[in-house]
């Protein structure tokens, strides 16, 4: 049983229900109002309060991401957040298999946090010093007022009340969201969902009530991919619930597809 990287960063954490400070007991974590909450014998825990939402990722979408991110397409991207995050505290909202944080340094701790309990499983192993947990970015997140040092946001749901509240005043946020002409050739080629134009726009408005932004960057790249490896892209995110069959995946698969990135970092107001 794996919960020692729990152990590491319970110090982060409050209760979902009650918002006290939480311990570590074995394979409970549990906080003083009494609420108990069971550890996974893969080393996660679930601190959802309610039932998961729908449009969690799945158990063979979360292994098509693990597949894609392990064949090492995004590494740039990988290696390009870790030079923003090198010490302190993290909280990677929507982690996914926890990929993103097992580049970080290894001085580094946090939380891997994602509404999919087959994510968190995978996450749990990711970093020795990251403890993976179940819930919803949406709500009230399960971490304590202003311990965090970098919030994540990697093509993630952005709760940006949420993030001000648990960064330290001198934290920062780094979202990352796909530019227009991510992945386009692969989009052209099998109908798949397109980028949106605006998303941008609507980071900043978003975000503007909490943060400022303090510096903006692109990553652009091309990834050669196989048949197999743009199923297991199509399959890793939104397009898994409109994707195509497998054969139609594969038909007319583009070789050269490109990776479009935009990299924003914000302060607290």
């Amino acid at each position: 049983m794996a919960s020692g990287a729990l152990g590491e960063v319970v110090d982060l954490l409050a209760c979902p229900h009650c918002t006290e400070s939480m311990r570590l007991d074995g394979r409970v974590l549990a906080c003083t109002g009494r609420h108990r909450f069971d550890v996974a014998r893969q080393g996660y825990v679930n601190l959802l309060t309610g039932p998961a939402p729908r449009n969690a990722d799945t158990a063979e979408m979360v292994s098509a991401r693990e597949r894609f991110l392990t064949a090492g397409h995004y590494r740039r991207l990988r290696d390009e957040l870790a030079t923003l995050v090198t010490a302190g505290t993290v909280l990677d909202a929507g982690a996914g298999p926890g990929w993103y944080v097992a580049g970080l340094e290894s001085g580094v701790r946090g939380l891997a946090l994602d509404v999919s309990a087959a994510a968190a499983r995978r996450a749990a192993g990711a970093h020795p010093r990251f403890g993976a947990v179940v819930a919803d970015t949406w709500g009230r997140l399960p971490v304590a007022d202003s311990m965090i040092n970098t919030v994540l946001a990697v093509f993630a749901p952005r709760h940006h009340a949420e993030f001000a509240r648990v960064l330290s005043p001198a934290g920062q946020l780094v979202v990352v969201t796909p530019a227009p002409d991510h992945l386009g050739e692969a989009a052209d080629a099998l109908g798949l969902l397109g980028m949106d134009p605006d998303k941008e726009s609507r980071l900043h408005s978003g975000a503007a009530e909490h943060f400022t932004v303090t510096d903006r960057a692109t990553l652009r790249f091309t990834m050669r991919l196989t048949g197999d490896e743009l199923g297991d892209l199509v399959g890793m995110g939104p397009n898994a619930f409109h994707r195509p069959s497998t054969t139609e995946a594969t038909v007319g698969t583009p070789e050269e597809v490109t990776a479009s990135f935009v990299i924003t970092r914000f302060a607290p107001r």
